[in-house]
């Protein structure tokens, strides 16, 4: 920041032997010259020279002009030399007009200085110099707020300016910086002349970063009616502004066209169109747009990545890493971000380990936010490691309710009941409110460790307690801890006097509990109930045909695999996986794809041998399916 009065003390230094050199000077150079100097000067920001011809004005007496004023002022601005700027713009204080004026607010607002720039402007009007058409830009530009912005755009009108595109520019860009497009399609829509390419960009990124998604397309679309050709700028708006939109068929015409123009070689409009795809749930294709780059920044990894992860391709997103690294690539927190959901689903400790170990010595556990420390802490809890999970928790300086519900869901699925209520009771001792998650977790908690009269009572105080109204995810869990301790008879009494009516979740979970503890008729209800409101979930069936088979009802399980083959109701093949040194083992049922496939299958009889030699009975049914 500069003051006037630091600046008024600056000085220029002049060589001792100038006044000899200068007079050599002195016939060759009139100020016509020496404007022309200054201005080459400036395009190729030579300082050196330029303060040479500053001290020859000064001793040539040329500087009592606004043109050398400003010449100068828009030499030292080119150099980034603001100090030297100001300092000459405070020596000159009786040539002082509208160009002078122009030169110095436009230089600091170059040189990334608005506020001081406007600090000129309003000396400017002070002392009663009239703007004109090319000092609006940049006093637009240097506006810090709205006020001062609908002021300058009303003198505007005030002094009938009028609206040419260089003003009209600036206060687009500057409405679309404070989110106001209302404000920006209008001056948008009064231009005389809209055939600068920047503009129309400028409203559609505008209109992306607000959500407006649908807009920025009509934008789109009356640009292209004009004949106005898209640059990779535009590109780039709309693919986001597609993404966001989830327009598929869209984004695919997009990418056709810049297949078409060349466009696709460009690094920005290839991490445009994986991101594209990636929103879209297109993995496919986003993976071959990645595999296709000649070039790739980090921009580009950490989306792919970040695709992998959101379509559920969490082997993929490791393997990735991995790739990362050995492209030469350091992940930074985005990649880390997107890595740590994928060791949490695959259970993968040792990859989870290896990625919080990264963090730490490469100081990204310093630079994350407490949703970075939410992740490791979650990825921690999810792979069984609840003691590294509690250490990650209670080393946090700030928690959130997420960071509570956590450790609360994560005791609870692991079946350390005390240790997840003591968490909740804490949570809201601190002065946080439960949320509708802490109570899962807690009534989780109650299902799997057996605590059946705390699960009851949570339950019941969850709304005039705490003011949090039941969801389905709610009385699922009771009914759940209800089915687990056997009281088949009053889970089938809530589901039936619920607030809200049973969705498959919680006859599914019921039906579930009335097979462990063979309640055929009951089971045949929930079973009626689920396939009711049109189950297409294989589980239902099997779950089903297992009660009708342990109760020698085959005729039943004949009729419920007819049901499926009409609904064509497939099981899904079982998935197991298994995290060694090298990676993650996936292994399907029936699976042959396995590079090791026969020492694998040597063992499995192996092991079956041994079951079958101490006793075991394979449930026939259980296999069938």
């Amino acid at each position: 920041m500069f003051s006037s009065l630091k600046l008024r003390k600056i000085r220029i230094c002049f060589p001792r032997n100038f006044s000899s050199s200068s007079s050599n000077l002195a016939p060759l150079l009139n100020l016509k010259s020496c404007t022309a100097l200054l201005q080459s000067y400036a395009r190729n920001q030579e300082l050196s020279p330029g303060r040479k011809l500053h001290s020859f004005m000064i001793v040539t007496g040329y500087l009592a002009s606004p043109v050398s004023a400003t010449s100068l002022i828009n030499m030292y601005s080119k150099c980034n030399s603001v100090a030297d700027a100001v300092s000459v713009f405070n020596s000159s204080t009786d040539v002082h007009n509208v160009f002078v004026y122009n030169s110095i607010i436009a230089g600091l607002t170059a040189n990334d200085l608005p506020a001081q720039a406007f600090e000129f402007y309003c000396r400017m009007r002070s002392f009663g110099v009239a703007p004109d058409k090319f000092t609006l830009p940049c006093v637009i530009k240097a506006c810090s707020n709205i006020a001062d912005l609908k002021n300058i755009h009303g003198l505007l009108f005030k002094l009938e300016l009028g609206l040419d595109l260089f003003i009209g520019s600036a206060l687009i860009h500057s409405y679309l910086k404070f989110e106001l497009m209302n404000d920006a399609l209008q001056v948008f829509e009064k231009l005389p002349t809209r055939d600068d390419i920047v503009l129309w960009n400028a409203m559609i990124n505008g209109y992306v970063q607000i959500g407006d998604f649908d807009k920025a397309l009509l934008i789109y679309k009356r640009m292209a009616k004009t004949g106005l050709v898209p640059n990779r700028f535009t590109i780039t708006g709309v693919l986001s502004a597609l993404a966001l939109a989830g327009e598929l068929y869209n984004g695919k015409s997009v990418h056709a066209f810049t297949v078409k123009t060349g466009f696709e070689s460009g690094l920005a409009v290839l991490n445009a169109l994986i991101d594209m795809y990636g929103k879209c749930r297109q993995l496919r294709d986003a993976s071959m747009v990645f595999e296709n780059m000649i070039e790739k920044d980090m921009y580009s990894w950490n989306s792919i990545i970040s695709v992998h992860e959101q379509c559920g391709d969490h082997d993929g997103t490791l393997r990735l890493l991995k790739g990362m690294f050995i492209s030469g690539f350091q992940p930074d927190i985005v990649t880390v971000t997107a890595a740590l959901p994928a060791c949490s689903h695959l259970a993968a400790l040792m990859h989870g380990r290896e990625v919080h170990g990264y963090m730490i010595t490469s100081g990204l556990d310093k630079v994350g936010n407490t949703y970075t420390v939410n992740a490791i802490m979650d990825m921690y809890a999810k792979c069984g490691s609840m003691r590294e999970a509690r250490l990650v928790f209670d080393r946090m300086r700030n928690k959130d309710a997420a960071s509570w519900n956590i450790m609360v869901m994560g005791y609870g699925l692991h079946g350390h009941g005390n240790e997840a209520l003591e968490l909740f009771s804490r949570m809201c001792e601190s002065g946080l409110k439960p949320d509708e998650i802490s109570f899962v977790g807690a009534l989780v908690a109650c299902s799997h460790a057996g605590f059946v009269i705390k699960g009851k009572e949570l339950l019941e105080e969850m709304e005039p307690k705490y003011g949090v109204a039941p969801a389905i995810e709610h009385y699922a869990c009771v009914i759940d801890m209800l089915g687990r301790a056997g009281q088949l008879v009053e889970a089938f009494e809530l589901i039936s006097n619920m607030s809200i009516e049973p969705n498959q979740v919680v006859w599914r979970a019921f039906l579930s509990s009335c097979r462990i503890h063979g309640n055929s008729d009951l089971a045949e209800v929930a079973a009626r109930r689920v396939l009711e409101v049109g189950s297409d979930h294989c589980g239902d069936y099997v779950l089903m045909s297992n009660i009708y088979g342990a109760a020698g009802r085959y005729e039943e399980v004949a009729e419920l695999r007819h049901t499926m083959r009409q609904q064509d109701v497939k099981k899904s093949p079982g998935c197991s996986w298994i995290e060694l040194s090298d990676g993650m083992h996936v292994f399907l049922n029936a699976d042959r794809g396995h590079p090791e496939e026969n020492g694998v299958y040597d063992w499995l009889d192996s092991l079956t041998a041994c079951l079958r030699g101490r006793g075991h009975v394979v449930d026939v049914l259980e296999s069938c399916f």
